[in-house]
């Protein structure tokens, strides 16, 4: 490199490191990592001298933590999955899931459960009659990117294995009713066909096929395997090699008990529709509702409720969502959610071959003609409230919730940061909203207007609360905080534990309204997430501010 240039780099490190906020250490040390490509805090991937080496999901263990749950009957405590009563110790349990025994999956060491069983968790607790029923994901969240967070918010190294402490979801025991255990996340299959006009499967059974080896993977969420590489289903050329989630695939099998394919939004392995626990409690007269800080449509939100060959199809997944007419019910459209409140506002596609031949060109994820037809306003079933310039995103959501729950009315929320990101604000390490730069080398940068304008995740959960508690028979609950897997792609250690503190925030909004509107007798919650990444802390203690490592 020429003498010049070198120059103007070594000025521009100084620069930004020295623009960088004063004591802002974890902003301080990702911009550091990614300058360097390397940490001695932290790595992505199998290679620990490479802070960028993997920035998809992996195939690891992923913590569960229930509230209400102990002790509390056949189905619903969590040691009913789990240890000597283990799917993965079971022939018949495995040959149930995958259609087969998968190469190293049968252990009878296993301790861990499935995360179907976290569909059988809730079906449980449907069937005995517990009125409120709770599903926090994490999108992305594993224990690695948890412990980080704890860290973090306690400034020192609280554990080195099992639940830990440090989130308000590790801390609060919900007057001694909650539990932790971890589960596997793998799909029955990666590699699926599928297309979206006809809603067929070509090819069921993909191309590979899934299944968890603890000797290669870890037996635990901190405990690393023989094979570094298995989790993440490397290399291409290596033998058994078993596939990772995605997040669609994943959240299927925790609203309806099944494996199916990656791309799969509550449908088997050969395309046919499934009803989700939101459909079952409908049933029983429950509301339902779904709230995310990503894309109202997107693979999580979407499997609480839709159906469709394929996760991308958003517009019509949305349909589901909102009770219209999509591609996989178009005579007889679902019911729809009585809530449904995310991002997606502003995200605007002229093509999108993905979401098949009635695609709309405008929003990406709902036409202007779903949102006029599902107005009250104009006749429809939601109360809509959306971003706008100059209003308070909270504050109009918090009234538009109420005008919904006064006059008997579902409620439709749509923010977000418009253009590509469907997402609100991201949160960072040390809550002041200015994200470090991740691997895109692109720094989320946030106007006055988009913090202003956008409700956080624990506004949209209150707001979901105010219209969902108005009915006598109980309710259901998807709450998700999407942003922890959008950081964890971007191997963005400052907004990954900001994403998990701002999904921790709305996570205490639940515990505090069952406290204040409920008991623990007649509440669920469970906090999970649907994968993991790649995430190895190398010298967890680096992460705590300089002052704290004396």
């Amino acid at each position: 490199m020429p003498r010049y240039d070198l120059l103007i780099t070594a000025f521009l490190a100084v620069t930004l490191t020295s623009a960088l906020p004063a004591g802002d250490h974890i902003r301080q040390l990702q911009t550091k990592a990614i300058e360097e490509k390397r940490s001695d805090a932290a790595h992505w991937g199998w290679q620990p001298k490479n802070y960028l080496l993997w920035t998809s999901h992996s195939n690891r263990l992923i913590p569960i933590y229930t509230f209400g749950t102990k002790d509390t009957g056949r189905g619903i405590d969590l040691h009913g999955y789990t240890g000597e009563n283990s799917k993965y110790r079971k022939k018949n349990e495995l040959i149930r899931l995958y259609g087969r025994v998968p190469t190293g999956t049968l252990s009878s060491k296993a301790q861990y459960m499935d995360q179907t069983d976290v569909y059988r968790i809730q079906e449980a607790a449907l069937k005995a009659g517990k009125k409120y029923i709770f599903l926090i994901v994490f999108d992305g969240m594993d224990w690695q990117t948890t412990r980080a967070a704890s860290i973090h918010n306690l400034q020192c190294v609280a554990y080195t294995e099992g639940r830990g402490t440090g989130t308000h979801f590790q801390d609060y025991d919900a007057n001694g009713t909650s539990q932790f255990g971890f589960m596997v996340t793998t799909p029955h299959n990666q590699g699926t066909e599928y297309d979206v006009d006809q809603q067929t499967v070509p090819n069921p059974g993909g191309t590979m096929l899934g299944g968890y080896d603890a000797r290669r993977g870890g037996p635990t969420p901190w405990e690393a395997g023989a094979d570094p590489q298995y989790l993440v289903s490397e290399p291409k050329n290596a033998d058994n090699r078993q596939p990772y989630t995605d997040s669609a695939s994943s959240a299927t099998s925790m609203t309806t008990g099944i494996k199916t394919y990656n791309g799969a939004i509550n449908v088997d392995p050969s395309g046919r529709q499934v009803s989700t626990i939101a459909h079952r409690a409908q049933a029983r007269g429950y509301k339902v509702g779904a709230v995310s800080s990503v894309p109202i449509s997107h693979a999580t939100v979407a499997a609480s409720y839709g159906h469709n060959v394929y996760r991308n199809d958003v517009q019509d997944l949305t349909r589901d969502l909102v009770g219209l007419p999509s591609i996989s019910h178009s005579k007889t459209p679902l019911a729809g959610l009585d809530v449904l409140i995310a991002g997606g506002h502003g995200v605007v596609r002229e093509k999108d071959s993905a979401q098949g031949k009635n695609f709309v060109p405008g929003n990406a994820y709902i036409t202007d003609a779903d949102l006029e037809s599902i107005d009250v306003t104009n006749g429809g079933k939601y109360v809509v409230a959306m971003r706008a310039d100059g209003v308070k995103g909270s504050e109009r959501l918090k009234t538009a919730a109420k005008e919904a729950a006064k006059d008997s009315k579902r409620l439709f929320g749509l923010y977000g940061l418009g253009d590509a990101r469907g997402h609100v604000p991201f949160q960072t390490a040390d809550g002041d909203f200015q994200p470090a730069q991740g691997k895109t080398n692109k720094v989320e940068q946030y106007s006055d207007a988009d913090l202003v304008e956008n409700p956080t995740l624990a506004d949209m959960g209150q707001a979901a609360l105010t219209v969902l508690q108005s009915n006598d028979k109980g309710f259901w609950l998807l709450l998700e905080a999407g942003d922890v897997d959008w950081a964890n792609h971007d191997n963005n250690l400052d907004t990954s534990i900001g994403a998990v503190n701002s999904g921790d925030a709305a996570a205490k909004v639940i515990t505090d309204w069952v406290e204040q509107h409920s008991n623990w007798d007649e509440s669920v919650m469970i906090v999970t997430a649907d994968h993991g990444h790649y995430l190895f802390l190398d010298r967890p203690e680096l992460l705590l501010a300089p002052e704290q490592q004396r």
